[in-house]
This record gives C-alpha cells, sequence and structure tokens, in this order.
C-alpha cells in the first residue's frame, strides 16, 4: 500500500510507503555486526556487562527508540548455529508471536539453540514441535485431556504441598530461636511444589517418597542440563561461569541416571493414564508419551511453579501490610457453605482481588520470559509508531516482559497495581479484558484458551489456579509476613523474616 504525502516538506511527488493499518515501513534499524566476535561480545554485555533490561534498552535508545531492531541472541558461538534474531520489544509488535499462522515455532522452545534429543529419550516433547506438525495436535489433545481431566485434585493436592511446605517453615523459624530468624522460601518450594505437581497430574506415591528426598534435586538438574546456555549468575566468578556453561554442551550422560530415575517413577505413577492411551487408537507410542509427561510435569508445570511462586510472594512481600489485610480478608471470608476449605469456584466468584495480584504478578515477570518463531512468509510487523519488513524464515524474537510492561497498553506499567485488574463498581470488564489480552505468560492471551492448534499453554487454567490457591492459603494460614529479596536472573530469593500467624477466622 503506498500514498502521497506532502508532510514535513515532502513533494506531492514523493510516496512513503504504508502499512495495512497505515503506519510508515521503515528498514528495520539494528544489526548483527562481524561474524564470531560480535556475538561474541552481545553474549557478555547480555549475561554479565549489561543484563537483559539494559541490553534491549541502550539498543532501542541507539536507534532513536525504535522497539523492533535486528540484534544477536546468546547463546551465540559454539552452542548456536546463528544468532541473529529479529526482536520484538513493545506489546503490539509482540502479538505476531501469537499468531500460529504467521511464525513457525519449530525447535524454537529455547530460542537459537536446541538441546539434545537425548535428554528427552531420543523424542523432542510436544513443546517442540510446531502447530501445524500433525504430532502437535494429536499430542496437545492428550495433554490439555489429562489437565482437564486433573483438575479436581489441584485444590486438595496443593493444601497438602502447601501445609508441608509451611509446617517446614515454622519449624525452620522455630529451632532459630535466638538467633537471627531467616528462612529461605525457595528451597521448600522446590521440594513440595514437585511433590504437589505429580501428585495433582497423576495422584500415587510423592516423588519425594518415592525416589527420595533427592528428588527435586534430579528434577532441577535435568532441567538444567536442558537451559544451561541460557543461564547467568549460578557460577562464580563470571569468567568461569561464561566457560563451562555458555562455550560447550553439558554431555548427557551425565544427567542420564537422573532422568532413568524420573523416568521411572513417572512410568509407575502413570501407568494408567499410559495404559489407556494405548487401548486407543493412536500414532503417538506409549514411550514417547511417556517422555512428553516426564517434560510436561517436570519442565512445564515443576519449573513453571519453580520461578512463578517466589515472584509472586516477592510482590506480596513488598506490597506490605495493607494489601496482606485486604487479601487475608477476602481469603478468610469469601469461602463457600464449608469455611474450612476454600474451592476454585469460590475463589473465582468472591475473590477478585486474589484474581488481580496474581494476574499483576504474571504479567510483571511472566515465567518465560522470552518467545522465538520463524516467519512463515514475508510480514510486516507493527510496532506503536512503525512498521518493518521481515522475510520469509527469519527469526523473531521477543521479549516478553517488554510487552507485558508497555506504557502504551498499562498505566504505571512498571509498578506492581494489585487491583490493576478489579473491576470496580459501576466500572466496565471491556476495559479489564483489554487489559488482560495484553497478559501473555502463557504463549497466548489471559482472555483465549489453549487448543489442539494453537501453541498456548495446555496447563494454563492449572497454572492460575495454583498462583490463586498460593494467595489465599497464604493469608488463610498468617496474618502478614516480612521478607527479603535478593533479585537473581530466573527466580528471586525470598527469605522470610516474620511471620505471623493468623488471629481471626483461622482455617
Amino acid at each position: 500500500m503506498t500514498t502521497s504525502s506532502s508532510t514535513n516538506g515532502a513533494t506531492s511527488g514523493d510516496e512513503q510507503k504504508l502499512s495495512p493499518s497505515g503506519l510508515p515501513i521503515r528498514a528495520i534499524p539494528g544489526g548483527y555486526g562481524v561474524p564470531f566476535l560480535s556475538p561474541l561480545r552481545d553474549r557478555l554485555d547480555y549475561y554479565y556487562l549489561q543484563g537483559p533490561e539494559a541490553f534491549f534498552r541502550t539498543r532501542i535508545a541507539r536507534h532513536g527508540g525504535a522497539t523492533v531492531l535486528r540484534v544477536n541472541m546468546p547463546p551465540g558461538p559454539f552452542l548456536a548455529r546463528d544468532p541473529r534474531v529479529v526482536a520484538l520489544l513493545d506489546a503490539r509488535s509482540f502479538r505476531v508471536l501469537l499468531d500460529d499462522a504467521k511464525v513457525d515455532k519449530s525447535g524454537t522452545l529455547d530460542g537459537t539453540f536446541i538441546p539434545s534429543a537425548s535428554l528427552f529419550g531420543g523424542h523432542f516433547p510436544l513443546a517442540f514441535l510446531d502447530a501445524a506438525d500433525p504430532r502437535h495436535a494429536e499430542l496437545k489433545r492428550v495433554m490439555m485431556g489429562l489437565a482437564v481431566s486433573r483438575m479436581h485434585a489441584v485444590a486438595p493436592a496443593f493444601r497438602a504441598a502447601f501445609g508441608a511446605m509451611f509446617d517446614a517453615v515454622d519449624a525452620a523459624f522455630r529451632a532459630s530461636a535466638g538467633k537471627k530468624k531467616a528462612v529461605e522460601f525457595n528451597k521448600h518450594n522446590a521440594v513440595h511444589m514437585l511433590d504437589f505437581t505429580c501428585a495433582a497430574l497423576f495422584g500415587g506415591a510423592a516423588p519425594s517418597k518415592a525416589i527420595g528426598a533427592n528428588a527435586s534435586r534430579k528434577a532441577v538438574k535435568w532441567l538444567a542440563w536442558q537451559l544451561h546456555p541460557l543461564a547467568s549468575g549460578v557460577v562464580k566468578p563470571w569468567p568461569l561461569e561464561h566457560l563451562l556453561l555458555h562455550t560447550v554442551r553439558l554431555p548427557p550422560f551425565l544427567v542420564a541416571r537422573d532422568y532413568a530415575d524420573l523416568t521411572a517413577y513417572f512410568a509407575a505413577v502413570a501407568a494408567a493414564f499410559l495404559d489407556d492411551h494405548a487401548a486407543g487408537k493412536s500414532s503417538i507410542s506409549r514411550e514417547e508419551l511417556l517422555h512428553n509427561l516426564v517434560f510436561l510435569a517436570i519442565f512445564n508445570a515443576y519449573g513453571g511453579f519453580k520461578i512463578m511462586l517466589p515472584h509472586l510472594v516477592k510482590w506480596l512481600a513488598r506490597a506490605g501490610p495493607g494489601l496482606h489485610a485486604k487479601l487475608a480478608a477476602e481469603a478468610r471470608n469469601g469461602g463457600g457453605e464449608d469455611d474450612d476449605v476454600v474451592t476454585l469456584a469460590d475463589i473465582d466468584r468472591n475473590m477478585p482481588l486474589v484474581k488481580s495480584v496474581v494476574w499483576e504478578a504474571l504479567r510483571l515477570n511472566p515465567p518465560v520470559e522470552f518467545q522465538y518463531g520463524r516467519a512463515r512468509e514475508d510480514l510486516v510487523v507493527e510496532s506503536h509508531d512503525a512498521a518493518y519488513e521481515v522475510k520469509k524464515g527469519e527469526m523473531l524474537f521477543g521479549y516478553q516482559p517488554f510487552a507485558t510492561r508497555d506504557e502504551r497498553v498499562f498505566d504505571r506499567a512498571g509498578e506492581f497495581v494489585p487491583d490493576r485488574f478489579v473491576v470496580a463498581a459501576g466500572g466496565h470488564e471491556d476495559e479489564r479484558r483489554r487489559m488482560l489480552d495484553h497478559v501473555v505468560w502463557s504463549n497466548g492471551a489471559e482472555t483465549a484458551a489453549a487448543a489442539e492448534g494453537n501453541k498456548q499453554c495446555p496447563g494454563k487454567d492449572m497454572v492460575v489456579a495454583v498462583a490463586r490457591l498460593m494467595v489465599v492459603e497464604l493469608f488463610r494460614r498468617y496474618d502478614t509476613f516480612d521478607a527479603t529479596i535478593v533479585e537473581m536472573p530466573l527466580e528471586p530469593v525470598v527469605t522470610f523474616t516474620s511471620l505471623t500467624r493468623a488471629t481471626t477466622k483461622q482455617p
């Protein structure tokens, strides 16, 4: 589409190429520099010299505020064949990554890096498949069916895990009598949320019992072998970390025994589910489905909870006693007929502030910060102020925190606003829906649903349910709490320094 323009000193003969929405089409700014050397320098900037946010902000400023840029993304040399991407750094341009008709997500889960298939028993799981792959639809159908069929188990399994977790936290506080009281949440969360995940999805023996006390360490080790090229802040000093994690692949055989133990556990607890699948007509073998279940439970679910819940507790800690009192009142008075047990339906009907807090935490800290996909065809990608032509096959990258903290979409976008998604008396649901349309942590809008033909998380509803239950159970048990926060690349380290037990209407 073209149109004549005589503004800004242009003559009537000048033509400006416009996008379908009427935005000027410009060349994508930025560049990739010198092969090998520039990606290596960019990797150092990204992980150590600047950090992700400064890395992108300096490049946005360098190119006059443009939020669609050509950049190199880590891990780069030695681990990824081609680091070149088109970065989408605002809410509007980011949305192309949610359109499965426009982007191919085959093998893009970890960006420009693809882990070894031997880490998954030789079968790349559902998350690595493009939505157009016939196997994707079949596997997604199975995973969505599992998630729906087990939703009834989520609340009771979570209450059991929460009780065990905070019994341990309280015991640690008592043991520190006379000393400076400090109990790290993350360590307890890592253990008990693995037990919860498996109980919610399959029932049966908890991994901490069936595998042993080191079950969560095995799970985290397996995750680390997949994601180490994308990690930082793990090994000190950083030059050693750069050498160990960002230049060579960690050998899969070093985690093979751990993965075998995990696979054997899931083969046992999911045996009935696997038997039911085998009895039907499916092109997905029992073995491939088993490895997909391991990935779903540990990478998708447990890995997500391990990152999400510390962020949620972080924001609650920073908000302080005022918000705590409001949440406690809602959590303790919003139940149904059985006042000792709060159901997910109770939360949905009667706890607007709890729901808003969860959505706000997911907006500010999506569990997965990155999205990747290759353009299926030549595209025009629109930001707020301009449009850009992308060629077929180019890798698109979205940094989700910039999309979900976009000042053009959200007021006070960088702040934690607990009641942002509460519809005030006389307010309009349309405004909340507009904002939720830009909460995209699940690889899709919060207003959308997972389907066989899209890449939205099949466990989206379960994740939201768990976060809501965490808030409710926390403030049914405690009036308020204090914690110190140390920000880290993946999850903040949250250390409780005080926990005040509930004084009113305690379950």
